[in-house]
């Protein structure tokens, strides 16, 4: 028997060791993969109807186009065109960054009074599919359509954590998903410490919401130095392409390197400065 135990032990790890060699390993997401859900969080959170990734790569290419065409037909000067053009390229992703960041500056102080209508509405007694319901009603303004459409998905289907999956693709908002994985979690493994929890949450929101708005009006003062930085230089070439002898220059060899040294320069530079003030963003849980 001894003999047939060890044999069995043997041939186990034999075979464990050989199943190593052909387990695949867990793949890493590629960082392409990273850019593009942020991006399409981005979108969702800027609220611009009927846009996606597809929309906004268009958007990005037929901006550049068009703003090469018109530099180059009222400049004359193909360097000096494409320089501008590659700034038009970065706009739309810009301009849908900038109404993220506002969107999500928002939803930060809205957060906690929604959370304290979740918690009232646990401590009177209602579920809690129906606490968030209420928030269609009750809840802030911003939040009202996200939280209807979960109330009516909730009735249609009858499947809290489907619903709560679909409510965070709506939200796509780091606080909102804290919050949502919270209840998912209260109702799995129920417990009297939701009320508690809620509180909690909703106390270190405010708190936190307080110290980052305090944060980010002395950082503004970098961002703002960062822009006018970079923007300078970039004006005094638009002003320069006015006249006849610097877009020639300019359309020179030499000119051409100027213009690639100085648009590099540039953006290392603003990544730098914006690197450096930048508060941490929080990142989405449970994707």
């Amino acid at each position: 028997m001894t003999g047939i135990a060890l044999g069995l032990v043997f041939g186990a790890g034999a075979f464990l060791i050989w199943s190593a060699f052909w387990i695949e390993p867990r793949a890493h997401k590629p960082a392409s993969g990273r850019l593009r859900r942020r991006l399409e969080d981005e979108i969702v959170q800027s609220e611009i109807p009927g846009l996606g990734v597809g929309g906004l790569i268009a958007a990005c290419l037929i901006g550049s186009l068009l703003v090469l065409l018109l530099g180059y037909a009222v400049i004359g000067s193909l360097p000096i065109a494409v320089s501008f053009a590659l700034m038009a390229a970065w706009a739309p992703v810009a301009v849908v960054r900038m109404r993220a960041r506002r969107r999500r500056a928002r939803l930060r102080d809205l957060w906690p009074d929604a959370i304290d209508n979740v918690s009232s509405g646990v401590r009177a007694g209602l579920a809690l599919p129906e606490a968030l319901g209420q928030l269609s009603v009750r809840g802030p303004e911003e939040l009202r359509p996200a939280f209807a459409e979960f109330a009516e998905d909730y009735r249609l289907t009858g499947r809290f954590h489907d619903c709560l999956d679909l409510l965070k693709d709506r939200l796509s908002d780091p606080v909102g998903d804290r919050l949502i994985e919270s209840l998912r979690i209260a109702r799995e493994v129920g417990g009297s410490d939701l009320g508690r929890l809620l509180r909690t949450l909703s106390m270190f929101l405010r708190e936190d919401a307080r110290t980052r708005a305090e944060l980010e009006a002395r950082q503004s003062w970098t961002v703002s130095a960062a822009r006018l930085a970079v923007a300078a230089p970039w004006l005094v070439l638009l002003l320069l392409s006015t006249r006849p002898e610097s877009v020639r220059a300019y359309s020179s060899l030499a000119g051409v390197g100027v213009l690639v040294t100085g648009a590099a320069t540039s953006a290392f530079a603003y990544w730098l400065m914006i690197r450096l003030g930048r508060l941490p963003e929080e990142a989405r849980v449970l994707r």
